[in-house]
């Protein structure tokens, strides 16, 4: 098989030919490290280890086919930046953590190892999570594999997860691992074509991920196509006694749910979600979406969620002020960037240039923000406000839920836009682009994107499938029957190698 092809397949098929050694783990390794070496322009990754995944590979060729074989033997993973890795840099995309190496290793990327998985590098985001472009990164930003038709704009993936999305997309891993807290995972896997998953608040561990917003943060898969998703999310899910917020609740074989019939299933449709161009590609992508599940004998249900017009600015009150208490750490002292002090500056003054060298323009706004709402004589006004309309969303997703099993909702407001168009003055315009994966966030639920076909530019778009609280078995199941319908089959056209 040649190498093209061979990174083409997904987690599935790729493990499917290594178990019957039509090939090995080390040529499918080598085939992704010559994909990744011929394709900087994207700058997907900013940290390889190469030497890692060859023995892991060596080591993977020797358990094939024996009973010591695990899950995800011999399948070449790329490494969101922001999952600590042992003896691996781990900067979080940001100068304040300059040349950090952890002496420890991240719980989700423990157990991908544990299933034997093999780790090509670490992948660009942006800078600690905070973002939505891929343009806040201290390395620069990621540029989507795809193009418009007839334009040769550089694109952005989506953030923060946009160096996962875009190496899945552009074939540089079988698949990587994310992280979402307003849609960190979903966006970017909209913008490029693949799936990706958000679980349920607390079925992946968040130990050794470095923290944006606690109560938001969740690791997920970005991939081909849902199939690869539920193969990782199983390697990735369980409880951990290192986080208080980790769920002590079984974890299913999501791989044996798919396929079921979903007839009868309750799809609810939110009027709150609806796009405001009614001609436009993406609500003629939702209707296909809508036609394919009244086919397969789903009830289409007419539902409504009345304070989602509230989800973003409750967002961008609560995140941020989460997030300004943990980034208070990063100080000069311990670990990463150390600004260069005159002889009687104070440790104040250490405090003060460090953290307005290291820290972004974006992470920098937040911070402000965060303590801002967090003040005193603001607590009440702002952030006490914001935690109890996050109640109420919460609120109205478990009264919707009463009445049906999976909720229909575009993933994003449009397709992927040029680097540099948006925020650049206004930076509300660019957290629009979170609108309809923020308040699965909130209330703490799983939800999945996955492509849904191309807009009238030839670029990919999303529909987003939202579940109750630990449904993701029905919520992989519902996305697999509808990707087998859609059959999105598109690649990028192959213009920075």
């Amino acid at each position: 098989m040649s190498e093209v092809k061979l990174t083409q397949l997904g987690i599935k098929d790729s493990r499917d030919l290594l178990n019957k050694k039509e090939i090995s783990a080390t040529e499918l390794t080598n085939a992704y490290i010559q994909n990744i070496e011929e394709s900087s322009k994207l700058n997907a990754f900013i940290e390889t280890t190469f030497d890692k995944a060859l023995m892991q590979a060596s080591k993977a060729d020797k358990i094939i086919g024996t009973d010591s074989q695990k899950s995800l033997c011999g399948i070449p993973l790329g490494i969101k930046d922001l999952f600590c890795c042992k003896n691996v840099k781990t900067q979080a995309a940001s100068d304040i953590l300059e040349n950090f190496i952890p002496p420890y290793e991240s719980t989700v990327t423990q157990k991908l190892w544990n299933e034997q998985a093999i780790m090509l590098g670490k992948l660009n985001m942006d800078e600690f999570a905070m973002g939505s472009s891929n343009e806040t990164s201290t390395y620069g930003p990621v540029i989507n594999p795809w193009k418009s038709t007839g334009s040769h704009d550089s694109l952005t993936p989506g953030g923060s997860s946009g160096g996962s999305s875009a190496a899945v997309a552009a074939n540089l891993c079988t698949g990587a691992t994310g992280t979402d807290t307003g849609g960190s995972i979903r966006q970017p896997a909209s913008f490029t074509g693949t799936v990706g998953l958000k679980p349920t608040y607390g079925r992946c561990s968040r130990w050794g991920i470095i923290a944006f917003a606690s109560s938001f943060d969740q690791a997920g898969p970005i991939t081909k196509n849902v199939t690869d998703s539920a193969i990782m999310l199983k390697a990735m899910s369980g409880f951990d006694p290192l986080d208080s917020t980790s769920a002590k609740i079984d974890v299913p074989d999501y791989e044996q749910e798919l396929g079921k019939d979903i007839k009868g299933l309750r799809v609810g449709l939110a009027k709150e979600y609806s796009l405001q161009n009614g001609d436009s590609e993406a609500n003629r992508k939702l209707e296909e979406a809508i036609k394919i599940f009244k086919n397969m004998g789903a009830e289409i249900v007419e539902v409504s969620l009345p304070h989602t017009e509230f989800a973003l600015p409750t967002y961008y009150v609560l995140a941020p002020a989460e997030a300004s208490s943990n980034l208070a750490r990063y100080d000069g002292v311990r670990y990463g960037h150390r600004a260069k002090l005159d002889t009687n500056d104070s440790i104040l003054e250490l405090y003060e240039k460090t953290r307005s060298e290291g820290f972004g323009t974006e992470v920098k706004r937040r911070i402000l923000i965060g303590t801002y709402v967090l003040s005193s004589g603001y607590y009440d006004a702002y952030y006490k406000r914001a935690q109890k309309v996050r109640s109420l969303i919460k609120n109205d997703f478990d009264e919707v839920f009463k009445k049906v099993d999976i909720i229909l909702t575009p993933t994003t407001p449009t397709s992927a836009f040029p680097l540099g168009s948006k925020g650049t003055q206004d930076p509300v315009e660019m957290y629009m682009n979170d609108i309809f994966t923020v308040p699965a966030n909130l209330a703490g639920l799983p939800a999945i994107s996955l492509p849904v076909g191309l807009d009238e530019l030839g670029l990919p778009l999303g529909v987003q499938l939202i579940g109750n609280n630990w449904q993701e078995p029905l919520l992989l199941n519902t996305a697999f029957n509808l990707e087998n319908t859609l059959a999105f089959e598109n690649n990028p056209k192959k213009w920075w190698a």
